[in-house]
């Protein structure tokens, strides 16, 4: 059975957060002291001009404290309150709504685990009403935004009038492992701290809301890449106690491989074809990530122009990247009423997701 038109999820309003203190990517080599000169060059040909990061204060010795497990998951409690609870008043201001307004939380992570979930504790913060319903999805990776943007807007679409916000909350800094090997430099290359929320409500617009200005949410889409499935792993260092993350150099190639097959799938049965997509809002996941999308869904620099742009400013933000991309479109003002878009995220998996957006 077809949604009607006027119960399918709308995205109301867009709020984005990061840390106090970024650096460029020369002085975060300078911070770790790094001098190889092919771990130099990762970093200096990554695309990136600057992080918002939460490094280790210094050691006296012209280097960085080594934090154990335990201060990184102190870190990331934090850090990801703090980010969240900004991108969520934000987001609910530009809505016209208010935190009273609130009858779902969606929290997303995966720099860090915590029970009870980043939403208790956001809701305890903020002193959002107790019988706020909440959901937390955690170490699903990059990708998981998305995931969760249909798991809120399954909701949205049944409870019609009641609004319903996704928030991602990545302190990728807690999630950094300090060595001399080429699989932390590519980790620690890419990613920086950064929170995003996105607030869902499906039904008629109350009289007094203002008009929103964003889009329906039509459809979803996943592929899973089942031979790439240990390419992105967040798992334990014995060496060094603790978790780190791994990135296959091929990411990107499998990723690329993959994305005409989800977008694809993700067009059957609407009637569209690729040239009829206006904007797309592809994850951040790292220059090459990018290019190999564009190359295959033959996307010109244009469309791609506020994924580059938040990899260029922010790094990767992990699994609110392609909601810092959604808010610089709408700041842009270029989207007209009757167009459509495509979401696309990545992650572990491997996993390429999908959304389908019409304004």
């Amino acid at each position: 059975m077809t949604l009607a038109a006027e119960l399918r999820p709308r995205a109301l309003g867009v709020g984005t957060a990061v840390t106090p203190t970024s650096y460029t990517q020369q002085e975060v080599l300078d911070a770790f002291r790094i001098t190889d000169p092919k771990i130099r060059s990762v970093f200096l040909n990554s695309a990136i001009e600057r992080r918002h990061l939460t490094l280790p204060p210094p050691d006296g010795a012209g280097g960085r404290v080594h934090e154990p497990q335990g201060d990184l998951l102190d870190k990331h409690k934090a850090t990801a309150v703090e980010m969240g609870a900004e991108a969520l008043r934000t987001c609910l201001k530009r809505a016209g709504a208010e935190l009273s307004d609130l009858r779902h939380l969606c929290c997303v992570t995966s720099t860090g685990l915590l029970t009870p979930g980043l939403s208790a504790l956001l809701i305890k913060e903020l002193d959002i009403d107790r019988h706020c319903s909440r959901s937390d999805i955690v170490g699903m990776g990059c990708n998981a935004g998305l995931n969760a943007l249909g798991v809120v807007s399954g909701w949205a679409a049944a409870h019609p009038g009641e609004l319903a916000v996704v928030l991602c909350t990545e302190a990728c800094s807690a999630a950094y492992t300090i060595d001399s090997t080429m699989r932390t430099a590519v980790v620690n290359s890419l990613f920086g701290d950064g929170a995003a929320a996105i607030a869902i409500r499906s039904g008629p617009d109350p009289a007094q809301a203002p008009a929103p200005e964003g889009p329906r949410i039509l459809k979803f889409a996943s592929c899973l890449i089942p031979d790439a499935v240990d390419a992105m792993r967040y798992d334990w260092d014995r060496d060094q106690a603790r978790f780190s993350f791994y990135l296959d150099p091929q990411v990107p190639y499998v990723v690329g491989a993959h994305a005409e097959q989800a977008v694809d799938r993700l067009l059957a049965g609407t009637g569209l074809r690729r040239s009829d997509i206006t904007h797309w809002l592809v994850h951040s996941g790292g220059k090459k990530v990018i290019d190999a999308v564009a190359l295959n869904l033959r996307l010109t620099r244009h469309d791609v122009r506020h994924t580059t742009g938040v990899l260029r400013d922010y790094g990767n933000v992990s699994s609110g990247s392609f909601l810092f991309s959604y808010e610089r479109l709408l700041d842009e003002g270029a989207a007209r009423p009757g167009e459509y878009g495509v979401l696309m995220t990545m992650g572990p998996g491997s996993t390429i997701e999908t959304a389908l957006v019409q304004w």
